[in-house]
């Protein structure tokens, strides 16, 4: 399984977020630490924020912040949060793809059984499992 660059970089912003929680990020000071674009930072965090993961605040001070204890965001959840309309084959999409074995394919209920035991899998970590070592002050 291969997860999107916008689920690897949502990932990496909530393993920094989670070593501060409470603290409130600016997408350009998360772009500038990894290195990414800040367009693309602002389009994740605003899924996060529908998901409930983080809450933005406006002005001096604003930012992303978490939401939620980083002991209580199940990994898998944040996957499947971002991974949205990402089908891991052509026929799990919306249309179902343009198969020609449909009806006669014993490959389907198995990958969307390994789709569904991966987030189960990674249900079992949280983001305080994966937070980032505290930065101290220079």
């Amino acid at each position: 399984m291969r997860l999107t660059s916008f689920t690897d970089y949502g990932l990496r912003m909530l393993m920094r977020m989670a070593s501060a929680p409470g603290t409130a990020f600016s997408t350009a000071e998360l772009a500038e630490e990894f290195g990414l674009s800040r367009n693309h930072l602002t389009k994740i965090v605003q899924q996060l924020a529908r998901g409930g993961i983080v809450e933005t605040r406006r002005g001096g001070g604003g930012g992303a912040v978490l939401a939620r204890d980083p002991a209580e965001v199940r990994l898998g959840d944040v996957v499947r949060l971002l991974e949205q309309g990402q089908s891991l084959v052509e026929c799990f999409g919306i249309t179902g793809g343009d198969c020609t074995i449909e009806g006669c394919c014993r490959l389907k209920a198995r990958l969307r059984h390994a789709e569904a035991r991966f987030i189960e899998d990674l249900n079992h970590s949280t983001l305080r499992d994966i937070a980032l070592p505290v930065r101290e002050a220079a």
